[in-house]
């Protein structure tokens, strides 16, 4: 069994076996009976380094012993191994060569917290989004056949992932291509929020069915008299098992099934790998583990240590008037509770409304909701596609639905807002998380192409609010409106804008002038704004919060380029196809020729960090936006005085 682990170790932990491995081929020199202790080892420096560091947590702790037996058994990386999502991938970067840089994990230049190719050669595929490692996998199998290379490839796939559509195109595939494919399926109950939808529920209740355990109770009472007949009654429960088990649905789809296997007996594991991975076509392991495995506080609680915050050291000891200063302000709200907030005041308000999302309650404030209004929450499980076209459905019968979803998470179901929702003009409002840049969770997750792959789809309105106010206000605008729209807001907390409780319905397409200078006009779109106010002070410039992406204001841009000589729009999404594009698509239609400088993302993918150092590298802080501003007015040679 694990060590079992209470706290997260503060200094760096003894491990003298892990200390030895730099690569998989050292671990393959160790006994089987040392295995253990490596596991044990890695579990420990594990904890040690994400304390340090933050980021994902429980689903590492899972497949501690998967790990360390795929690369025992495995000749990785000639063999490939794909793991899916990429969140439980800590202990493979450990055991790869990456163990003393587990410290810059999530860091400025540091180590990514999912796999990257760039990163390593055991990082095969570069994940972030769910479901995508049996594709992968197949499609490395079927390139090494057809280029005459002999070599395994291994996907590993959560329970959870498994509910998505494209997992089981691929196992479709997989089985009418019958190429050596080995799909290891984690089963621990959990993805990040508790899973939902049938498939995994059917896993959670298979041998726990009162008809199934009624039925084998009675049956051993039955025949506890005829000692010879103990044979018989394992072969009929086996019988009996064989016609309700997930075989059942993974063999008639082409796959050599194998399962329920403890995924914490490392010693069976590798037992069974090496049996298995010889065997030519696609075969499906499927294991049982426990998410947060080896730490007792995530073993009780996995959705809460799905990830950890990084342990910083304790404050000193507050006087009595530090104290009562710190209490005189409130913690900001971050802006999934503003959403949160909003989604329950506006429920009691409208019977109409349903929320919705695709396996992301915690993670989109959706809690108090599901629990206040469990019959209008619909976790959908991680089905970005479905969720979407649910939503449309609704609509068709009335019912006001909210999609709460990570901007990132929309790319999946983007034929799905065209063609069954924007294309039927529907009544559906997209609450989009995690728009902008994420910090440490990286180019996987950010939310940087949302504006421009919203902006031109016809019937959507496009909101963008600048703090958390306009957040809560606009959301209600948005509900109102008649037809699709998408609300966009940031990851964390805002500038601490006083939230009104009462909703107003603004004005659709306006915006509104947060400072009045000369000869600059700053056009901002989003939770930039406050950087954009401090440039601007230095600049003498004027500031327009657009508030809305589409319909843009087209007198408000008419009224500043009448009075300024340069335009600058400032954006935390791709500078190709975003706001400051339509604003140029405006002035070029309306045949106004004046100087227009786009600030944004830049058109490369931006690595982790924190979201500050982001902002920097991205000239979207107030000192990157003063720099090109000055840059662009110097260039320019503006007849007058000087701007400052």
């Amino acid at each position: 069994m694990p060590k079992i682990f209470t706290d997260i170790p503060l200094s760096r932990p003894d491990t003298p076996l892990l200390d030895c491995i730099s690569a998989p081929k050292d671990l393959r020199r160790l006994n089987e009976d040392e295995l253990l202790q490596v596991t044990d080892e890695l579990r420990a420096f594990m904890l040690f380094c994400v304390g340090k560091t933050g980021g994902h947590f429980g689903a590492g702790l899972g497949v501690a012993e998967l790990t360390v037996a795929l690369h025992y058994v495995f000749d990785t990386p000639n063999d490939r191994l794909v793991w899916d999502v990429g969140h439980q991938t800590y202990p493979h970067k450990i055991l790869t060569g990456r163990r003393e840089q587990m410290l810059s994990m999530r860091q400025k230049e540091g180590l990514s917290g999912f796999p990257k190719r760039s990163e390593s050669e055991y990082d095969t595929f570069g994940v972030g989004h769910s479901s995508t490692s049996i594709s992968a996998a197949l499609g490395m199998a079927m390139a090494s056949h057809q280029l005459g290379e002999e070599r395994r490839t291994v996907a590993v796939m959560g329970d959870g992932a498994m509910t998505a559509g494209m997992a089981f195109e691929a196992i479709n595939h997989a089985a009418h291509v019958d190429k050596k494919l080995l799909v290891v399926l984690n089963d621990n109950q959990m993805s990040i929020s508790r899973n939902s939808g049938g498939l995994s529920t059917y896993f959670a209740k298979l041998w726990s069915s009162k008809f199934y355990t009624n039925l084998r109770e009675s049956g051993k009472k039955a025949l506890r008299s005829l000692p010879q007949a103990k044979n018989f009654v394992r072969r009929t429960e086996e019988y009996m098992k064989s016609m309700v088990s997930p075989a059942t649905i993974f063999e008639e789809l082409g796959f050599y099934y194998i399962g329920l296997i403890d995924g914490h007996d490392l010693p069976m594991l590798v037992e069974i790998l090496n049996k298995i991975k010889d065997i030519d076509g696609p075969v499906l392991l499927h294991i049982i583990t426990h998410k947060g495995k080896g730490f007792e506080p995530a073993e009780n609680d996995p959705v809460g240590y799905h990830a950890l915050n990084k342990i910083e050291p304790k404050p000193p000891v507050q006087t009595a008037v530090s104290q009562s200063s710190n209490k005189s302000k409130p913690a900001k709200p971050k802006y999934q509770k503003v959403f949160g907030d909003w989604l329950c005041d506006m429920a009691e308000k409208d019977q109409r409304l349903i929320g919705i999302t695709p396996a992301m309650c915690e993670g989109s404030g959706m809690n108090d909701f599901a629990e206040r209004f469990p019959d209008r929450f619909e976790d959908v499980a991680i089905a970005e596609q479905h969720s979407v076209t649910l939503a449309a459905g609704m609509a068709c019968e009335g019912a006001k639905p909210v999609v709460a979803i990570y901007s990132t998470f929309l790319q999946r179901g983007y034929d799905q807002l065209i063609h069954d929702v924007a294309l039927q003009n529907l009544d559906v409002l997209f609450a989009l998380d995690r728009a902008g840049m994420v910090g440490e969770d990286g180019a996987t997750h950010a939310g940087a192409y949302d504006i421009s792959y919203l902006r031109c789809i016809p019937n959507m309105l496009v909101i963008t609010p600048s703090d958390e106010n306009e957040t809560r206000q606009l959301l209600y605008t948005g509900f109102i409106h008649q037809g699709p729209a998408a609300v966009r807001y940031p990851r964390g907390t805002g500038p601490g804008a006083v939230i009104e409780t009462a909703m107003t319905e603004l004005p659709l397409g306006k915006g509104i002038m947060r400072r009045n200078g000369a000869k600059v006009a700053i056009l901002n779109f989003g939770t930039t704004l406050a950087a954009v106010l401090i440039a601007a002070e230095s600049l003498n410039a004027s500031v327009a919060d657009m508030r809305f992406v589409k319909p843009i204001d087209e007198e408000l841009i008419n009224q500043l380029a009448t009075d300024h000589q340069l335009l600058v729009t400032v954006e935390e999404n791709s500078i190709a196809g975003g706001a400051g594009a339509a604003v140029s698509e405006y002035l070029a239609q309306q045949g106004i020729v004046m100087p227009v400088l786009h600030l944004g993302l830049p058109d490369k993918f931006i690595d982790h960090g924190t979201h500050t150092e982001q902002l920097a590298a991205t000239g979207l802080d107030s000192a990157g936006m003063l720099q090109a501003i000055e840059q662009r007015l110097s260039l320019l040679k503006l007849p007058g005085q000087a701007v400052k």
